[in-house]
């Protein structure tokens, strides 16, 4: 098998249901996930190197976030009517069922994090933030054409689901947090 085509030499790339220019926001949108979906192996990658601190079950969870993250990048990259889309809201559910589960592995906290801690925790802020990106791109893919509803409240919940993930990587690394210290409380105890 052949890696390249070369159909995307004078800058057009295909989505699914038409060509595009390869700097399309369609393309910006997708790509970005698939940028994130990268990071995430990167911090798999890190977990799967770090013992004994035990990672097993957040890597079995990054693992289905990568397969979700690849369904999230079909379904920007899906022109209206081309095909159904992937992403629906069982997604976002099962995402904020496992968001409130590590929560409870966290220390109660009240004013803002910085990104830091371990360098797992680092790395899934980046995940984080790099999801944040992917989401304004869909965004604004969405003030423009039509996507899937479901895939744009998936990308606000996955990062979600990393600001938590770094702070249950802090935990159990015994490292507190890095808190914003100029900060005033911002997050209400339960």
């Amino acid at each position: 098998m052949r890696i390249y085509t070369r159909r995307g030499d004078a800058g057009k790339t295909s989505v699914i249901g038409a060509r595009v220019a390869k700097d399309h926001i369609r393309v910006e949108a997708y790509g970005t996930v698939d940028e994130a979906n990268s990071f995430v192996g990167d911090a798999i990658a890190s977990m799967r190197e770090r013992a004994p601190v035990d990672f097993a079950d957040v890597i079995q969870e990054l693992v289905e976030v990568q397969q979700e993250l690849f369904d999230v990048g079909g379904d920007l990259a899906v022109v209206k009517g081309k095909r159904p889309y992937k992403v629906s809201a069982d997604y976002v559910t099962r995402l904020e069922n496992k968001i409130d589960i590590y929560l409870e592995q966290t220390p109660a906290v009240k004013k803002f994090i910085l990104p830091g801690g371990t360098s797992i925790a680092a790395a899934l802020h980046i995940c984080r933030t790099v999801v944040r990106r992917a989401e304004r791109r869909a965004v604004t893919l969405s003030l423009v054409e039509e996507i899937n509803d479901e895939a744009l409240r998936y990308l606000n919940r996955i990062s979600d689901l990393f600001f938590v993930l770094g702070r249950v990587a802090n935990a159990r690394e015994n490292r507190e947090d890095d808190l914003y210290v100029r900060s005033g409380d911002v997050f209400r105890q339960k």
